[in-house]
């Protein structure tokens, strides 16, 4: 039987080795195999399928607008773009600002530097981000992340980018023995990359409020100080909310958490902006930064920028997450996770950090020893024993997300609680059976 490798190349693999199965449907937070598999999706997919697959009502909302309407360009006007505009700038408290719509997450990152560089009046104003990110895989989008896996790619400084190390607590870079302080000095790191530089050569600060794959949760110091710290030096800052947004970490937007001490100046979104249902992204600007653009010309976008079906997703999706209140149930159950997981660490020595639970977010930190905290691979390798791990998982009905040492839980904020306390079990299971050693 032929395989989809013998005609698709596949991204983040080896183009050789992908093997997957064949999904032909889902329903909530489970997805069906041409096997005949139901597997349980403890990821979202990419950490965007927060509505779970299939949502009766975005579905209907494609349906109906492509009845009507597919595609015009943003040269024209379409409604459901009028309205998904309007959402997102409710919901963000944006009042005065404007929506760009982009494709995904990368050229949302993209263009979120070009209007911070014109809003700025520096054309190649540099951009400070930070060590061990991630915000696309486009030239750009590379540039801007802290990734190992693709920084010999592409001259970050070349690109105007600055690199400050991240607010890793678990592993502070400051050499910080408490959550607090930590954030707090990855906020000065920043004020002194802007000022060795001169703020008058920086643009903006792009960072992720809180949830990524690299598996940080900053401290609570940090969003705040370094808002403050941006302020002060009049250097914008942009909130990376692709993946942190639309619940994931309890509140429509990750920064909210911190009210108006954490307001950035945009904010970058994608994934759960539609549930995954259709690619869409978008850039929402505050009112301050839109006022200083609004009689300039906008050389950016591209031909779907804004594209009808989608922004119809979108909406769907945004009245989906309130009419399900669905961010408040992903801030219940968050915790609720965030509680078993430690409970899960106090008997597994191998599970070294446990961190996250402000929403359906939680990252699991193994190491080969908790007092020496030493990795069991390197980062960001994985670990041969965690692979084995998922695959057993896999073949218990269950789909786990990893990345070097780390298990990512971020199921589906619409998963049955049942089916949770389930996966949770296995995992309290297959940890002990594969690291007996450290159990």
């Amino acid at each position: 039987m032929s395989n989809e490798r013998d005609s698709v190349l596949h991204s983040w693999c080896v183009p050789s080795q992908w093997q997957a199965p064949t999904v032909v449907s889902g329903r909530g937070a489970h997805l069906e195999l041409a096997d005949g598999r139901r597997i349980l999706d403890m990821s979202s997919l990419a950490e965007c399928s927060n509505l779970g697959h299939q949502h009766p009502a975005v579905v209907q909302a494609i349906r109906e607008q492509a009845e009507q309407l597919c595609f015009v360009t943003a040269a024209w006007g379409a409604e459901p773009r009028k309205a998904l505009a309007e959402a997102l700038l409710e919901k963000s408290g944006f009042a005065g600002g404007r929506v760009f719509f982009t494709l995904a997450g990368a050229d949302a990152n993209e263009n979120a530097v070009k209007f911070a560089r014109m809003a700025r009046g520096l054309p190649r104003g540099r951009i400070v981000a930070r060590e061990r990110s991630y915000h696309g895989a486009s030239y750009a989008g590379m540039a801007l992340s802290g990734d190992a896996r693709t920084s010999d790619q592409v001259d970050a400084e070349a690109f105007g980018v600055l690199r400050v190390p991240a607010p890793y607590a678990y592993r502070c870079p400051f050499g910080s023995t408490d959550d607090d302080s930590c954030g707090r000095l990855a906020a000065e790191a920043v004020c002194e990359a802007i000022d060795h530089a001169g703020a008058d050569t920086v643009a903006a600060v792009l960072m992720e409020p809180n949830a990524g794959t690299n598996g940080i949760v900053a401290p609570d110091s940090y969003w705040p100080a370094l808002r403050t710290a941006t302020r002060e030096r009049d250097v914008l800052l942009i909130a990376d909310e692709v993946m942190s947004g639309f619940g994931r970490c309890g509140e429509w937007f990750a920064w909210l958490r911190h009210g108006e001490a954490g307001r950035p100046d945009l904010m970058t979104l994608a994934k759960g902006l539609t549930g995954a249902h259709l690619p869409l992204g978008a850039v929402v600007l505050s009112a301050e930064v839109y006022a200083r653009l609004a009689d300039r010309m906008l050389y950016t976008g591209l031909t779907y920028c804004g594209h009808p079906l989608a922004c119809a997703a979108g909406l769907a999706a945004v009245r989906a997450y309130e009419d399900e209140q669905l961010i408040e149930r992903s801030r219940r159950l968050g915790a609720a996770i965030f509680a078993e997981l430690k409970a899960m660490q106090a008997h597994h020595p191998v599970i070294g950090d446990v961190r996250g639970g402000h929403g359906l977010f939680a990252v699991i930190e193994l190491v080969a020893d908790r007092a020496s905290r030493a990795p069991l691979a390197p980062w960001p390798q994985q670990p041969a024993t965690l692979g084995a791990l998922l695959r057993e998982a896999m073949d218990e009905g269950v789909s786990l997300a990893a990345r070097g040492n780390l298990l990512i839980l971020a199921p589906p904020l619409v998963i049955e609680e049942t089916a949770l306390a389930d996966a949770l079990a296995l995992i309290d299971r297959l940890l002990g059976k594969h690291f007996p050693a450290h159990a």
